[in-house]
């Protein structure tokens, strides 16, 4: 673990404790609390469209995100929405900290930013993703720093992406939009971005929980869905325009993100066209989210075990 990534996990007041496999579990939340844990996560309160075009405004509400029996629920609602026109990372601008924009619709965006991040380690969430023309549920990671660059130099981790699921589809198997996607980006600052990823099908049922996951260890990322390894990258397919190390730049600590879009390039690219109004509102249900770390350096003395679901 690095340094860095120990101060912000001191900060969380996580607690430690052995899986008996090799891993240590450094960071979780049950969400059995009354309410979320704002020691743990932050919200990201928007109308940007996270720069995908996509329809809905983030914002803290309780209706847009909320414990229920246990669970994190982010609820997207088709509702009139107004808020700042762009993220927090472009407000120092007076102009862009004054705009406003309205969307058709409302959801939730929780960050781990500020409150924890990870060099390293197996971080898995058990969720159940909403389904429908539009909705984009992910869960996600983004440098605590751009240390390499503006976006992608610094690179994003895409552990779960789904878009459309459920949805009538003609070049999926079964004719039924069932497949999840897990994606590096990289590479230089936008324009000069890169990413390449993998997708599988999800398993049966597609309104179930499943637990999605990586294992992280340097120069190398293996993606997981209910413990069986589906996709994997080494340091050989990424680079970045902000150092010359091969493990850059997914060598440093990021923080996690979980969010439930509507709309956007992918999900109204892919399949069908557009969005679905009907049916709303969608929900993303999260039943926990898991952190594992081994030895001293990570992940070194775990190589033998990464792979094992949990």
């Amino acid at each position: 673990m690095t340094a860095a990534a120990a101060i912000l996990l001191l900060a969380s007041g996580a607690a430690a404790g052995s899986a008996g496999d090799g891993w240590r579990l450094m960071w979780s939340d049950e969400f059995d609390g009354p309410a979320i844990d704002r020691s743990k996560w932050d919200f990201d309160v928007d109308c940007w469209g996270g720069g995908n075009d996509e329809r809905q405004c983030y914002t803290d509400k309780a209706a847009n995100a909320a414990i229920e029996d246990g669970r994190l629920v982010i609820t997207a609602r088709r509702e009139r929405t107004t808020g700042p026109a762009f993220p927090l990372s472009q407000r120092d601008d007076a102009a862009k900290a004054k705009a406003t924009a309205t969307k058709d619709y409302s959801s939730a965006r929780l960050v781990t930013r500020g409150r924890a991040a990870w060099t390293y380690g197996k971080i898995e969430v058990r969720a159940k993703l909403p389904q429908g023309q539009g909705t984009w549920p992910a869960i996600w990671m983004l440098p605590e720093r751009p240390v390499y660059g503006p976006w992608a130099a610094s690179g994003e981790i895409d552990i779960l992406e789904a878009v459309n699921l459920g949805v009538r589809c003609e070049s999926c198997a079964g004719g039924i939009e069932n497949r999840i996607l897990g994606t590096l980006h990289f590479g230089g600052a936008w324009p000069d971005n890169k990413h390449k990823g993998d997708e599988t099908a999800l398993p049966a049922p597609l309104d179930g929980f499943h637990v999605f996951g990586i294992v992280w260890e340097k120069g190398k990322i293996v993606w997981t869905v209910d413990g069986q390894p589906y996709a994997t990258r080494v340091a050989s397919e990424w680079s970045t325009s902000g150092a010359d190390d091969p493990a850059a730049p997914f060598d440093r600590p990021f923080h996690l993100i979980l969010n439930l879009a509507i709309g956007g390039g992918l999900a109204e690219g892919r399949g069908v066209k557009g969005v679905d109004e009907s049916g709303y509102p969608k929900i993303m249900e999260i039943d926990w989210v898991r952190v594992w770390q081994c030895g001293d350096d990570a992940i070194s003395d775990c190589s033998a075990i990464s792979h094992r679901g949990r």
